[in-house]
């Protein structure tokens, strides 16, 4: 099942923080990274990233957990990079036919696997720290986004949790009749198929009901709306801010003192 609730302790010191906050300073932080292809850069910021986690309340395991898809897409990167890099340069390594792998090659792909981490990993813990609910208050009233679409963003995200559970319910009742794949694998692919337009159906269906309950209910009246829950950006907030901007900078800086800096364009 898909679990997208919060999986940190509540009182930790940046878990508490703003959301908006917390959102500004993952995308502060891991903006600046993009615009290098050095290992260097994006090897410092995952050091800081995973010093900083006891002070959002999570532990290495538990967020493991919840990046897994990280480690499949940093192997899809590496294969694709020894198979089809077009830059041979450097020493050769393994030379097995078509396929020839280089220092060169292997520097470049762990600096796209570095960077893979670095970026992505702070929103892993910016999304693993916040209520959904609170993220949705927080647009509407610190960042002054249409409650329209911070509501609809609410609305789509606590519906995704379902989506897993419908998968399961759909292949039990296809078994239940008897469709099963055995150990074929086209027959396997034909059903992944046939199951991911089931479920994508019945999602846009329950999308549209959604969407007209909501507009029955006057989420897109128009008229000024009154907040339940205040969510207060504070000194600490902005502290927070800063404080990624400039370790951002302090990596790239570092990156460039080093001569590793290899910059994205040019």
């Amino acid at each position: 099942m898909i679990n997208l609730e919060p999986i940190a302790r509540p009182d930790a010191p940046l878990a508490r923080r703003n959301p908006v906050a917390k959102l500004a300073a993952a995308l502060l932080f891991a903006f600046p990274l993009m615009a290098t292809l050095d290992p260097v850069a994006p090897a410092l910021a995952i050091a800081v990233e995973l010093a900083v986690l006891p002070l959002f309340g999570l532990r290495p395991a538990v967020l493991a957990r919840r990046a897994w898809p990280l480690l499949a897409a940093a192997g899809g990167v590496l294969v694709t990079m020894v198979l089809f890099a077009a830059d041979r340069s450097g020493r050769v390594l393994l030379d097995a036919g078509p396929v020839v792998v280089t220092s060169g090659v292997l520097i470049t792909a762990l600096g796209l696997v570095l960077r893979l981490f670095a970026v992505a990993l702070p929103g892993v813990i910016v999304f693993a720290t916040t209520d959904p609910t609170d993220l949705a208050d927080a647009l509407v009233q610190n960042a002054r986004a249409p409650a329209r679409f911070a509501i609809g963003a609410l609305a789509a995200f606590r519906l995704v949790p379902l989506l897993g559970q419908e998968w399961q319910t759909i292949g039990m009742a296809r078994r239940a009749r008897g469709v099963e794949a055995g150990r074929n694998p086209v027959a396997k692919l034909r059903l992944f198929v046939s199951t991911a337009f089931t479920l994508l159906v019945g999602a846009i269906r329950r999308g549209t009901r959604l969407a007209v309950a909501m507009d029955a209910r006057g989420f897109d009246s128009g008229l000024p709306r009154t907040v339940a829950r205040r969510q207060y950006f504070g000194p600490a907030d902005w502290l927070l801010v800063v404080g990624a901007t400039a370790l951002a900078g302090a990596a790239l800086a570092v990156s460039v003192a080093v001569g590793a800096f290899r910059p994205l364009l040019g």
